[in-house]
């Protein structure tokens, strides 16, 4: 028997219908958009141009031309922050940040950019006053994550907002453990980051943002070239979405993701996360009780997502993982997460953790399984 349990690092399987219409594209269409004056290629675009009013419709969103398509959400994160950001800005960031946000805010210092991080508790906690009291006459922009890749805490990004509103600070969200299973209002936050191949159940390799237009116009284009647009003109284009869009974009993983997006609204993503949700809490109770395993961010009244953390106290966590792999099929992921500040928050570093992050199409059965798995593991290691 085979069991998924890695959705934090990429969702499977799919949802129904994307690897169709991914091929459906490769096969019979084939071709690009912007670069071809026949009927094909208009016919992409519009098929694109509805995946961006998806997109809108996911995150109440009025303009699909504010949506801006990028090879993934690290990519997205750095054409943000180094296309916003200015010597002598100041940024505040969360100790929960995966270093798809922490790596180029580490690099930005060498362009004179300072950043102050606002510490969570134990569990992942944040008071969104930790945020406030950091603000001063510099602060540019608050970045910070939706929710933990670790513990899977969501952070008060509602509260944080009013912050930045009534300081005039713009906000920054990562959204690459929420998108698709946890409801957001993009009318909160001046830009979002997202990424497709987790929570929005598409291929891997694409990304993007969905961006303010007063935020968009203080943005240097960190890549230039190509759009299709203006072409007469050696400038890159100004109007969106084509300022952050040169080259060639994937066009067989936005149409797979049309499709995907088209099954989360029908779903519903507050029932994705439901069930999500209740898979999780069945998993902590169970392994609660089991001795020798620590279950990490547990504590707190917050709200969370689908990812549960496990120290196995006094055993080696690669060890466990490796045999929940190879002698039960049951396939997680050990270590720091590419998070290693929210595992010092968490008290895991540097060890690390054996993560179970559940998806849309796990089963209680799954759950059923993977404690029983746990257990076994626990004997023989």
């Amino acid at each position: 028997m085979k069991v998924y349990a890695d959705n934090s690092a990429t969702s499977f399987p799919k949802a129904p219908g994307v690897s169709d219409a991914v091929k459906d594209f490769m096969d019979n269409i084939g071709c690009n958009i912007n670069r071809g004056g026949y009927g094909a290629s208009y016919g992409a675009a519009m098929d694109i141009l509805a995946t961006r009013q998806l997109l809108c419709k996911l995150v109440n969103a009025p303009d699909p031309r504010n949506v801006i398509f990028t090879p993934g959400i690290t990519y997205s994160l750095n054409m943000i922050l180094k296309g916003f950001l200015r010597a002598g800005d100041h940024v505040i960031t969360t100790s929960m940040e995966h270093n798809g946000v922490m790596r180029p805010l580490h690099e930005l210092k060498s362009a004179g950019v300072t950043y102050d991080i606002a510490w969570c508790d134990k569990d992942g906690n944040l008071d969104a006053m930790t945020v406030a009291k950091m603000i001063n006459p510099r602060t540019k922009a608050v970045v910070m994550t939706h929710a933990s890749n670790v513990c899977g805490r969501v952070l008060p990004i509602y509260d944080i907002a009013e912050i930045c509103t009534a300081r005039g600070i713009k906000l920054i969200v990562d959204t690459a453990q929420t998108l698709g299973s946890l409801a957001i209002d993009w009318a909160c936050v001046d830009a979002l980051a997202f990424t497709c191949h987790k929570g929005l159940l598409a291929p891997q390799g694409l990304g993007g943002f969905v961006i303010k237009s007063d935020m968009a116009a203080c943005m240097d284009p960190i890549i230039t070239g190509g759009t299709g647009s203006k072409s007469h003109e050696i400038a890159q284009p100004t109007m969106l979405p084509d300022k952050f869009e040169p080259g060639t974009m994937n066009i067989p993983a936005i149409m797979g993701l049309r499709v995907a997006l088209e099954y989360i609204l029908s779903v519903g993503v507050d029932t994705i996360y439901a069930k999500e949700m209740a898979l999780a809490e069945a998993f902590i109770n169970e392994v609660s009780g089991i001795e020798s395993v620590r279950v990490i961010g547990k504590g707190g009244s917050g709200d969370k997502i689908a990812v549960v953390s496990l120290d196995f106290v006094g055993r080696d966590n690669a060890e466990i993982a490796a045999a929940l792999d190879i002698n039960h099929g049951v396939m997680v992921r050990c270590g720091l997460h590419c998070s290693p500040m929210a595992h010092k928050t968490l008290g895991t570093y540097p060890h690390g953790t054996v993560r179970f992050s559940f998806g849309h199409f796990n089963s209680a059965c799954d759950i059923e399984y993977i404690v029983c798995a746990i257990k076994e593991c626990i004997k023989m290691c």
